[in-house]
This record gives structure tokens, sequence and C-alpha cells, in this order.
């Protein structure tokens, strides 16, 4: 075939090529067929300036060989493209061009000429393909057969290279939607790390490490690699070391990210040197949200080719919120829990002979403080008064509100008044408050009758409590009453039950009662059996079980949930003391 008819082959494929291989493969093939052509070689170099591979086709062989030299032996010497195509005569014979990759097949074919056509290639690379020819003619007819394949190579080039960047433009835009959906999907910080780590390895890069600032200085908390091996080197590179801190701090003050190529890498642990030698390349973006930079993100590449910053910058930028986020929502629970803690007692008072425990559950998955109290108050002559109640709604106003009933409370019972007159001077203090939301509470005073206890229970439009007694018998003290806050002068009538050994005295929440299960099925149904089958359990295992239950009952959102339970140990009263069950809140129940 005619130059001609491979010239036309050649813009077909340029055409619909999807890789230059296959271009080259048939320049190849066309260059080897003209006369007086005895080799055609071609030599691929990277950004680097390091050979990557030689092809080389004789004239008779049906498809280039590929050889792979060795890139200490054939260095490029600044040997690169300035503009564009450039075609140029050789002498094979010159000395100085003996380390060329080309020189052994051009001194193989006894070739006295060559013409060296050199070319740019994407991503900061070039390219080479040298003819070994017999003659002058050969030589002039090589020259112009390379000039016409310039604009083939750099049509298909260009076609290649902008198909390229739209499949690029839409993997980067579904690497970045994954990414905001996966590291959005939890607000536990060490989960958020990792799946920022996570879920640039293996779409971006073969490496990453998310460092954060504490205390002003980088600390690595999330590492990932896709090679078991480098994940461990990437988990024992040393926090302190002066490389990766002069780097990481340098990258959180510049405005935009940092690209570091093989000669910026000695010295550190991703050097040749180190032990994860195989980095060819290394991003360091900063982490900012909010007007604040949480940190960096750190990108290895074991590929010249890395993301463009553009890229980079909003990937960190989705991740620093996300962390953001996450850090925000830490801080808010703890915050949530110290206040929850300090509107609930921190630990149960000690009465030689009695029993106490109580759990607590949180229910809103919003972290907002709730509004169910309980306490236990010792008085004066052995006087021992325990109140539950409820404040409706949550957040601020709720938890104010819950200190004032409870701390009103107390200070009341604390006096010796009775259950009664105290939820009386409870509503008189609501009612002036002018509050506007609803206050539930229950009191109920013990005091020693013989070997056993008599109980004085009023309440205040909360639900009325159950007795527990040793054989398993549940009943319900018969104590009701309005609401508090709602009229100003309110008398609460007192009931009265007694407890012996082994009876015990359960008060609670709403919460408990009312969570409802996915059949519209109320806890309250299954309330007085659990009981019964829970009688001979500790008062502390009692109050942990039902509100652990309650929660695991609901099928969908609960409410706050308190359970306080007293009684007598199953032998009567014991005058020798016994120590009480601490509550935590922050563990949603007693320990």
């Amino acid at each position: 075939m005619a130059w001609s008819g491979h010239l036309h082959r050649l813009w077909s494929l340029a055409t619909s090529a999807t890789d230059v291989t296959a271009l080259t493969a048939e320049l190849f093939r066309a260059l080897a067929a003209e006369p007086g052509v005895l080799v055609v070689a071609g030599a691929r170099w990277g950004a680097d300036q390091r050979v990557r591979y030689l092809r080389l086709l004789l004239p008779g062989e049906a498809e280039p060989r590929w050889e792979y030299p060795d890139p200490a032996l054939h260095p490029s010497d600044g040997r690169r493209p300035a503009d564009g195509w450039q075609v140029r005569r050789l002498d094979p014979a010159d000395p100085a061009g003996s380390h060329r990759p080309e020189a052994a097949a051009l001194r193989a074919s006894g070739a006295p000429l060559a013409v060296e056509a050199l070319f740019p290639l994407n991503e900061g690379g070039w390219g080479t393909v040298v003819l070994g020819v017999t003659d002058e003619d050969a030589a002039a007819r090589g020259a112009a057969c390379l000039a016409q394949a310039r604009d083939v190579a750099a049509c298909c080039e260009q076609r290649i290279a902008e198909q390229r960047g739209r499949e690029e433009r839409l993997a980067r835009d579904a690497i970045l939607a994954e990414a905001s959906l996966q590291m959005g999907s939890s607000l536990e910080i060490g989960e958020t790390l990792q799946r920022v780590a996570r879920i640039a390895v293996p779409a971006v890069a073969d490496g990453c490490l998310v460092h954060l600032l504490r205390d002003g200085e980088p600390t690595p908390v999330a590492q990932v690699h896709v090679s078991a091996r480098r994940q461990a080197e990437l988990t024992a590179v040393d926090p302190a070391d002066p490389w990766m801190t002069g780097v990481l701090t340098r990258a959180g003050r510049a405005p935009r990210g940092l690209r570091l190529g093989p000669a910026d890498l000695a010295g550190g642990p991703f050097g040749p040197a180190a032990a994860a030698g195989a980095v060819r390349a290394v991003t360091v973006d900063p982490l900012r949200a909010h007007g604040r930079t949480l940190g960096t993100v750190t990108f290895l590449y074991s590929r010249d080719r890395v993301p463009q910053e553009e890229f980079r910058a909003d990937l960190a930028t989705r991740a620093a919120l996300a962390i953001d986020n996450a850090a925000r929502y830490e801080q808010r629970r703890q915050d949530v829990l110290s206040l929850q803690r300090h509107l609930l007692p921190a630990r149960l008072p000690e009465v030689p002979g009695l029993e106490f425990a109580a759990a607590h559950r949180v229910g809103d998955a919003m972290l907002e403080v709730g509004g169910d109290f309980y306490d236990v108050v010792t008085g004066p002559d052995g006087q021992v008064s325990l109140l539950v109640g409820d404040v409706c709604g949550r957040g601020a106003p709720a938890a104010a509100l819950t200190g004032l009933a409870r701390h009103t409370l107390r200070t009341v019972l604390e006096d010796g008044t009775g259950a009664g007159p105290a939820l009386s001077r409870l509503n008189r203090a609501l009612h002036s408050a002018a509050t506007s939301r609803f206050v539930t509470a229950l009191a109920c005073v013990l005091r020693w009758h013989g070997d056993g206890l008599v109980v004085r229970a009023a309440n205040a439009g909360h639900p009325p409590p159950l007795v527990l007694r040793a054989d398993g018998r549940v009943e319900e003290v018969p104590a009701r009453g309005l609401l508090l806050g709602v009229v100003e002068d309110v008398t609460y009538e007192e009931c009265t039950v007694r407890l012996g050994g082994g009876d015990r005295l359960v008060m609670f929440t709403d919460g408990l009662t009312e969570a409802r299960d996915a059949d519209g099925v109320f806890f309250e149904a299954h309330l007085r059996g659990r009981l019964t089958e829970l009688r001979d359990r500790s008062v502390a295992e009692l109050a942990e079980r039902l509100t652990r239950e309650a929660t695991e009952f609901t099928a969908a959102g609960t409410d706050d949930t308190a359970v306080l339970v007293a009684g007598l140990p199953a032998a009567g009263p014991r005058r020798g003391g016994r120590r009480n069950t601490r509550n935590d809140p922050a563990s949603g129940g007693a320990r």
C-alpha cells in the first residue's frame, strides 16, 4: 500500500481511536513500508524526563515490539520539544547520541542516516519517532511522511483528550456526589474521618492521610492505602517527622493546595529512599470550613498524573464541612449530656434499710435536653421523699423549668413538708412564673412504721406509681391531681399505701408507658406483666430493664424515660446501712 493509502487509514483511525496505541502501531507499519526505511523506533518520555518505554518495528514485521529501557542509562539531557512537533536529521554514528534508547536499534539496522520527530504529549511528557534510512532520498521522504503524520497525531490526541476530559468530569462529579453522601451520612466524628479517607481510595489516589489541627499541631487521624503493606507504612509515619510537619503546616496556611513531585519528596517519608518509595506524587490540600482551617488531606499517587486542583479543593471542602458538622454535633452532644447531668442527681442518698435505683434515657435523636427529672430527698425525723416529674417540651426553656421544678420540690421536701403541700408550693411558683409549658410531678413521702413503710403519695397530672409486691402482684397507687401551673390555688390530696419486706415502689414518666410499637400497642399494656416477671431482680436491674425494654419496644422516635424504684429488702429493713445504686444520666441508666 502506498503512503497515501496509509495516510487515509491513519485519518480514519484518528477519528475513532480511543487510545493512541492503535494509531501508533498503524503509523509504524506505514513508515516501515516506505522505501529505504530500515527501522522505525519510538520512545515515550514522562514529565520527569525519564523514559517509559521503546517500540521497535523492522520492515516485514507485523507489529511493533515493546522494550523497557533502564531510565538511568538513557538521560533525556533536556531533549524535549520546545514548541509543537519538530522533525530533524540525525547521524546514527554520532557518539553524542549513544545514550538515546533508539541508538542500539539504529546501529543494529546499519542505517547511515536517521530522521527524528519530537512531539509533546499530554500531562507534560513527550514522544519521539526515529526512522533509520538508507540514503538522502529516503530521509527526505521520511521527513515528509512524519510532517504529515503530525497533523493526524495532533487531531487524534486532541479528540482523545477532549473525550477523556468529558469522562473525567463525569467521574469527578460522581465521586463528589458519592463523597457528600458518604461523609454526610454519619455524625460520629471517628467514622466521618475514616469515610473521608476511604472515599478517596482508590477512586482519587492510591493513599490518603487526614490530619486535624490539635493545639495548633497537625495530628494524624485517618490513613488508608490500596495496599495493606503500604497501609501499615502510612500508620507508622512519625507524626513529628520534620518534613511532614513542615509540608502540612505550609499547606494549612497556603490559600491553595500543594503538589509535590519526586524531587520534592526527598528526605521525607514518601521519598525514594523511604519504605513507601513507590510514591511518585503527593498533593496536600487544606481542610477549611466556616472560615477555619481544620487540618489537611494528603493524597499519595503512584503515577505522575494527579487530579486537578479545582477538583481536589472541592473534595477537601466537602470533607471539611462533614468533619466540622460531626465535630459540632459531638460538642453539642457533650454539652447536652453535661447539662442533663446537672438537672439530675449525681448520686442517690444512702438510707439504712432502704434500696433506691434510677435509670434515665434520652429519647430525642436531635440531642435536645429533655424535661424528665427525679430525685430522692432525706428530711427531718427519718422522712425520705421521692419525686418524679416531666416538663413538656425540650431544649433550653424546658431545661430551665426542669431545674426550677426539681429544686423547688427538693427544697420544700428537705424541710419535712408533706407530698401534697410540696406540690401546692411548686404549683404556685410555676403559676407566678407564667410559664406556658405543662409540668407534671409525683411526690411520695416515706416514713417507717414498724418493720415496714407508710407511703403518702400526691400526684399532679403524672402517671400514678405502681407497687410491686414481693409475691409478684402489681397494684396502682390511686393518686390523682391537676397539672402544675394551670390554676393558682390547688390542694393536692394524698393517698396512703404500705410497703413490706420485698415490696417495691415504682415511679416513672410517661415515656415508659407511652412507648408504642409498630402496631400501635403501648408498652403500658405490658408493664404489669413485666414487673411481675422481674420481681426477683434488684432495684437497679429493675429500673434499667424497664427503660431499656421500653426503648427497644418503640418502633419510631422515643420520648425521654425516667424510672425511680424504692423498696425494702425481702428480709425486711436492715439498719446496718446499704450502698444505693448510683445513677449516671450520661450512660442512660443506673450502674
